[in-house]
């Protein structure tokens, strides 16, 4: 080997990108963002909106970064991976990327939330802001016209609806239009579900919007 080619390999591996660390806070720093807001993620105007996601509310990380699902822990990303719903990985702890954000997009993936403040935990909403957010849903619906709902969390979904009865799966009747589903919260606190069940109910609404 010359040196020629030693110094051209020491090159290649100095300009190979090196991933960002990852971002961490303390419980005084995620305090902070309580009551903040994380914008929706959606496809930019003429993109198609095939399936969009659900969540509860932002967790304190989640409004931190300003990335739906992001808290180290969460399966979301995980569990769309392993379906094939999205065909790379997405580490969203310290903030998804531009990159990262036209990917989802582009696949006619989209994240909104029933109720918009960030807490600690679910458990702090009202009942109140519960049924808010379940019109609240009803126009992002309207506005956007996604082929696919799918709200991730019965419980969520029987607040904000009260649907008492609802369970998971496909519901039988719409939501503004578009097929509606529900599907286990991918949070770490659901003890339930694991990737690999997370990943399989995520796949059913998927296949309905066309994306699998």
């Amino acid at each position: 080997m010359t040196l020629g080619t030693v110094a051209s390999r020491a090159r290649f591996r100095q300009a190979a990108p090196v991933p960002p660390p990852r971002r961490t806070f303390t419980r005084a720093e995620l305090e902070a963002f309580r009551d903040a807001e994380v914008p929706d993620l959606l496809p930019e105007p003429g993109q198609p909106l095939r399936l969009l996601f659900v969540g509860i509310n932002p967790g304190l990380w989640t409004a931190a970064v300003q990335t739906h699902f992001a808290r180290p822990g969460n399966r979301f990303y995980p569990a769309l991976l392993r379906a094939g719903i999205i065909e790379r990985a997405i580490d969203p702890a310290s903030g998804m990327t531009d990159e990262d954000r036209d990917y989802f997009r582009a696949r006619g993936l989209g994240i909104t939330n029933v109720v918009p403040r960030a807490t600690a935990r679910a458990d702090e909403l009202t009942p109140e802001e519960y049924r808010a957010g379940g019109q609240r849903l009803v126009e992002t619906v309207e506005r956007t016209r996604p082929g696919v709902v799918a709200v991730a969390g019965i419980t969520a979904y029987r607040a904000a609806f009260s649907a008492r009865r609802a369970v998971v799966g496909r519901q039988p009747e719409p939501l503004a239009g578009a097929e509606l589903w529900v599907v286990p919260n991918p949070s770490g606190l659901n003890a339930h579900d694991t990737v690999e069940s997370l990943a399989a109910a995520y796949a059913e609404p998927a296949r309905a919007a066309g994306i699998l």
